[in-house]
Formats: C-alpha cells, structure tokens, sequence
C-alpha cells in the first residue's frame, strides 16, 4: 500500500473535527470535575489546534501513535476466510452493506494479510481438518485476494498438517520417520514449491515466517532443552534459505511467544546467532490475558532488536468485544479467562490494538508492525441453530477442528472439535458487520474522538483467610474512553462485618461519584500445605523432583506462580511436601493442573499419606488453560499430626504441565444455627418494587438485604447474626416510604 494510496483513503473515510469543536472538546476535558466526567462530552485530550489532521469524530476514542512509521506493518490473519464464505458467512462494511472482506480491511487501514500454511490437513478421504483447511493452493486464493485489494502478505508455514503452538508441533503425515537431515531437505523442498505456488500467481508476499510458536519445537522435531539446538537450528535455515532463493526480497521471520517469561526471547536469540540463522524480523505472539504488560513487551523486543540488530513485530494479538457466544461452541476467552487490562468491548479492543501498536513502535526503526490474529473468524450461525453449525464446521471447516482430524491429533482434537472459540474476539460483529475497532488501524495514525464515557469500573476482589481482617479498598478506578481515569471514594455495606467463615460473599458499595459497585470477598479455610499455591519464593518445604520447578507464570490458576514442567524425551516429575503437627481429624485435600500433550496412558496422580492410610485421586491434563481441580475430601490426619502430600507424574515426550494451588483443609461439622427467620424476611423483601417506594428507603432496604444475605451464606453465622440480621430487615421494610 502506497502512502499517497492510504492518505487518499483516509480523507475519503473521516468526517474532521472543526477547530471550535475540537477547542471546546479540549477545554471540556480539561474543565471536568471529579465526579461529573461521566455526563461530559470530550474529545482526544492528546488532539490540539495544531494538528490539523486529527483527531477524528468517531465512536471510540484512539490516542494518536505519534511519529508511526508509514510502512508500519498493519495487519491481520484471515486464514480461516474462505471456509467461513463457503458456509454462508457474510461480511460486511460498518454500516451493514454486504462487501467483499478484502475491500473492508484495506478501507480500515490494513495493508497486510497473514495466512498461515498446513502441509496436508486433510484425512485418507480427503476430508478436512478444519481451522480453514488452509493447504498451499486455499493459502494462494487468499494471498490473490489480499494482493487483488492493494494489500500484502505474509506466508505462516506452520509445518505440519494442522495447528502448531507451544503445546503441539506435530510433523506432517509425509514426514514422519524421517531422519533429521531429510526432514530439513523435506522442510526446504515443501518450503520453495510452496512460494513458487505464491509466486507464480503474483502475490505480493512481503514476509515469510518460518514456523509458528516455535518455542520448544519444529516440524514434529522437539528439543531436549530450552536453548536452540542445532538441529532446530538447521530446520529454521531450511525455511529461510528456500525464502532466499525464492523470494528474495521477502523479509524472513522467526516466531515465538510468552515474551512475560524473563530470560525466554534473550535465550531464544542468542541461540539462533549462536548457529548462525539467518533471518530478518524476530516475531512475538501477545496476548495481554497471558502475556504480560505492554511495556514489558516493548523491553524484550528492543533488547533483541539493539543486540543482534533485528527487526521485531507482533505476530498475533486480540481481544474481546464481548463475552457473549456466537456459536453455541465455547470461546477461548470467557468471564474466568479474561483480565481487567481493557474492558470487553468495541472500546476495549480498539484501546489494546492501539497499545499493542504503540508498544511496537516505541522499539524504534526497528519495530515494524502488528498483526491482529482471525478478526473474521465469526459464527456460520446463532447458537439456537447449534446443529446446523454442527453441519456446516464439518462440511466447510469453518469451525476450529473438525472429526476428521482426530486420528492426526488425538490427543488434543479427539472429540473435541466444533466451531469458533474466537468469535467474541473478532473485530467483525456475529452479523458479519465491521466493527468500528477495525478502524483502530486508521485511527492510530490520526487519532479518534468520542464522547467521553465510562467504559470500565474497577472489579474489587479480595481473598483472605478465615478469621483474617476483610479491609475493602477506600477507593476504585473508573476507566473513560480516552484512557483517563478517576479514584472516587466507595461507601461500603455494613454486611462485610457478618462475614462469618469460608465462602464468596458479594458486598455491595457506592462511589462517591454515584457509581454502585460490588467486592467479591472469597474466604479461605485455613491451608494445613505451605506455600500451597507457590507465590513466597522460599520453596524449602517442597521437594522437586525432575524439572518441576516454581515459575512465575500466566498459566497457574492462581497467582502470579505455580509449579510447571515440561521435556522433550518422556520424563517423570513430582512435587511433595511432608506435614507435621497438623491436628488430628478429617481433611480434604485439593490441587489444580492444566496441561496439555499428555495421553491418557500417562501417570499424574495425586496423594495423601498419613498413619491412617493412603488416598488418590488423577489430576488431569485435557487442554492448555483448561483447568481442573482434584479432590481427596476424606482424608484421616492421626494423632501423630503427620502427612505426606504428593503429586507424581509419568509423562510423555513433549507433555507441558502446570501444578497449582494445593489446599489441605479439615472438615468442620455442619451449623447448626436455624437461619429459618431471617430467609422468609428475605424471600419477603424479594418482593418489594422499588419504584413504588421513594430511593432513600430502598436503599435502607438494600442495605438490610445485604446484610441478610451475608448471614444465610455465612457457614459459621451464630445465633445473634440471625436475630440481629432478621430485625434490621424488619425495620428495613417498615420504614419503606412511597413514593
């Protein structure tokens, strides 16, 4: 894409806004009380009279990226597009006409298409994999279409006959039992035809990127350790030299992820100098729900980008829109999985691409692009018509996986395949209409204006032990639009004073500002394990075995740590912790894995020893950040106050696990508090309208209900709560006033 081509575009897209406007927007910012800004119009706090370009009117706000290259990479990876049409999928421009996708994305700013290549993802039958079925020639169809738009593309080899990642880099069917040297003659060879195929049809391939996530593996090949190796090494030049020779103006990529794991990208670098690869751009993938700050982005990027003079990128990023599904088949992210980084919303989205963008470039001439991962990977239908989709994922390999790729990948697909997991992190709405986050692409180079909003409150959450003060933050962060933001004071509820043993209790509030807000106070029962969920450095009450080890990580299920594993060749592993004085009685026992790569042949197992007997349980492995949590609830501790707690795993080559969050917990006997009274005042309460009632009452009443509530789930509430609870409630109800 030319710069003359996309400033033309630029003009013919954007309404501007007039100085007046713009002065007055600036001085409404600027003027907004703490408090009030909620009922304000403002526009780009950054814009000024002495830009004449920018901000925008807009529906979203976008900080300008200031001094952003005009060849920085914009871009997206549509690889799933033509399965989606062929299943009746219809793309459309931001005011709901039907339009051909190609056409929406350059008029939105794109100038780049990713499309990732699978040798052979298809069965005996010829059946499809699903994930798009991308092989070379659907690869080609979707580069001419990208090239036909005035965009260019970047071919994603990703190696194999389907989805390569962390956590799976099978070898195509062809290649498997090959020695090293020939899968590297193999890897060359499918490489070359490949881009000839490219070439021949006149696609404007820019990049070339050499596999896919490569952290650990390559083509079916996994190294013994976490530093590159020579035969990774070998593999990686393969790809590149067949990119030389055929494309040689292509810039050759390099990709990885987890950019949050200290040391990770610094290692990875210094091996692929060490044996001499010869690339052009080190990509990242970043995901904000796993892969740390913007900021820590930009610094692992420019360290490789000063030391070893490469340029650096962002291969894959995303966000959520909305937590809705459009499918009826799961998303990937969810209400448990997303983070309070950005709000889930066209807002959000266009906030995080816009950050993504400007951690990139603030690397420098270095930093050349970012590319949004499947923003048009929506659903080929509602989730009330769940069979019909059904029908069409496997038809069309519209949907992630189908059937048919089963017996290629058993151990992550099995029965386990269906539709989109990313349709709430698509920039086009279930519909198939452009979202205005599409924009975001344009709008970082001019700036974009909105009325000022909310669009997020700070979720207050709080976990504390049993009988440990509950201390509720004074105040909360309100997020606007254009990234300001406000620290109004809360009122909370008396209830969190009833608090009375294990659970979640929900404890409403008010901001001084008039916002309601509600804490989420989760109370544990006293953990008999130390350092049960791995957060406190010193880990001399454990026991390692193999190369289990404490790591700081976003895939624990709770905290910033959890125990994680993983080998090349098949390994065991095991992490224990023995107990003394811990008082006699019953006891449940509990622990929480994900992982992934891990038949059900292998051994992971849960235990707890004490001179009364021994108990297990599994401890499962399914899919990466899919959770689950063993539990032993019956074990006996003896008076001898002795337990052994232990998790022992077998595990397959190239099996990834994740070991967190263990809780040896004693069993208390049932209340036997009657909370009969203060249950029929609530269910009595339940029954209010508050708009017959006038707003000072009902929100008496409010408050008694919080309280109530607090005490009937409350395990350990005592006979006083109940009666104290259940006449505050009475009074509550006879003080109603109408309105």
């Amino acid at each position: 894409m030319t710069t003359s081509n996309a400033s033309t575009r630029t003009t013919r897209n954007r309404r501007r806004v007039g100085l007046a406007a713009l002065a007055g927007a600036i001085a409404a910012v600027i003027a907004i009380p703490a408090g009030a800004a909620g009922a304000a119009t403002a526009a780009s706090a950054t814009a000024s009279a002495a830009d004449p370009d920018g901000p925008v009117e807009a529906g979203i706000f976008v900080n300008k990226v200031e001094n952003l290259s005009p060849d920085f990479v914009n871009g997206v990876d549509v690889s799933s597009v033509l399965s989606e049409e062929a299943s009746g999928v219809v793309y459309r421009d931001a005011e709901g006409n039907p339009q051909d996708i190609f056409e929406t994305l350059h008029e939105s700013g794109v100038n780049t298409v990713r499309v990732r290549v699978w040798n052979d993802p298809y069965d005996a039958d010829g059946n499809g994999y699903g994930g798009g079925t991308v092989d070379v020639p659907r690869a080609v169809e979707i580069g001419e279409r990208a090239t036909a738009a005035g965009m260019k593309v970047l071919v994603d080899f990703h190696y194999s006959d389907f989805w390569a990642d962390p956590g799976r880099q099978l070898a195509p069917k062809a290649w498997q039992g090959l020695t090293p040297a020939d899968t590297v003659t193999a890897l060359h060879d499918f490489t070359a035809d490949a881009l000839e195929a490219f070439k021949a049809a006149d696609v404007d391939v820019s990049m070339v990127q050499i596999g896919n996530e490569t952290n650990n593996a390559i083509a079916g090949y996994t190294r013994a350790g976490t530093a590159i190796d020579q035969q990774f090494a070998a593999l990686l030049q393969a790809g590149a030299t067949a990119t030389r020779e055929t494309l040689p103006d292509a810039l050759v990529a390099v990709h990885f992820t987890n950019p949050e794991t200290a040391g990770r990208y610094a290692t990875y670098a210094a091996g692929l100098a060490q044996f001499g690869v010869d690339y052009d751009v080190f990509a990242s993938s970043y995901y904000p729900y796993w892969h740390g700050t913007p900021a820590n982005l930009t610094s692992v990027l420019s360290q490789i980008a000063t030391t070893y003079g490469k340029k650096v990128m962002v291969a894959e990023t995303s966000w959520a829109y909305t937590l809705d599904d459009g499918d009826g088949f799961g998303n990937s992210i969810g209400a448990g999985t997303i983070t309070d980084a950005y709000p889930a919303s066209v807002q959000g989205q266009a906030t995080q691409l816009r950050d993504v963008i400007a951690a990139v470039a603030a690397v420098g001439d270095a930093g050349i692009g970012v590319f949004y991962w499947e923003p048009a990977w929506i659903p080929v239908g509602p989730p009330s018509a769940l069979e019909t989709n059904k029908v069409l994922w496997e038809r069309d390999g519209s949907g992630w996986a189908t059937s048919f790729a089963k017996d290629y990948d058993p151990v992550h697909v099995g029965d386990f395949h269906g539709g989109s997991s990313w349709d709430n992190q698509a920039l086009f709405a279930f519909d198939g209409t452009a979202l205005e986050s599409l924009r975001t692409f344009e709008y970082v180079r001019t700036g974009a204006a909105a009325p000022r909003e909310i669009v997020s409150v700070e979720k207050v959450a709080i976990s504390v032990t049993d009988a440990a003060p509950i201390a509720l933050p004074a105040t909360i962060t309100v997020t606007y639009n254009d990234s300001t933001t406000e620290h109004p004071t809360v009122a909370w509820s008396k209830a969190a004073s009833y608090i009375r043993g294990p659970g979640t209790y929900s404890i409403p509030g008010t901001t001084s500002t008039g916002i309601s807000v509600t804490a989420s106070v989760t109370v544990l029962a006293k953990n008999a394990v130390k350092n049960g969920s791995f957060e406190d450095a010193d880990t001399s009450t454990w026991t390692f075995t193999g190369p289990a080890a404490r790591t700081q990580t976003a895939d624990g299920s709770h905290g910033d740590f959890a125990v994680t594993f993983w080998h090349g060749t098949a390994y065991a592993t095991s992490a224990t912790q023995k107990l003394t004085g811990v008082p006699a009685g019953t006891y449940t026992l509990q622990a929480t894995t994900q992982g992934t790569n891990s038949p059900a042949t292998d051994v992971r197992t849960l235990s707890a020893t004490t001179s009364a007997g021994t108990w297990s349980a599994p401890l499962e492995f399914t899919a990466w950040n899919e959770f689950h949590t063993a539990t032993l609830p019956s074990v006996v501790v003896g008076a001898d106050g002795a337990v052994t707690i232990a998790a022992n795993f077998s595990l397959s080559a190239g099996a990834w696990g994740v070991f967190d969050d263990v809780r040896l917990v004693k069993v208390e006997p049932a209340s036997t508090v009657d909370k009969r009274p203060i249950k029929a005042l609530l269910a009595l309460a339940a029954t209010v309208k508050p708009a017959k009632f006038t707003p000072a009452s009902i929100a008496g009443l409010n408050e008694a209900i919080a309280i109530g509530t607090v005490v009937v789930t409350s395990p350990k509430a005592t006979k006083t709560d109940v009666i104290k609870s259940s006449l505050i409630v009475t009074a509550a109800l006879l003080k109603l006033k109408r309105a």
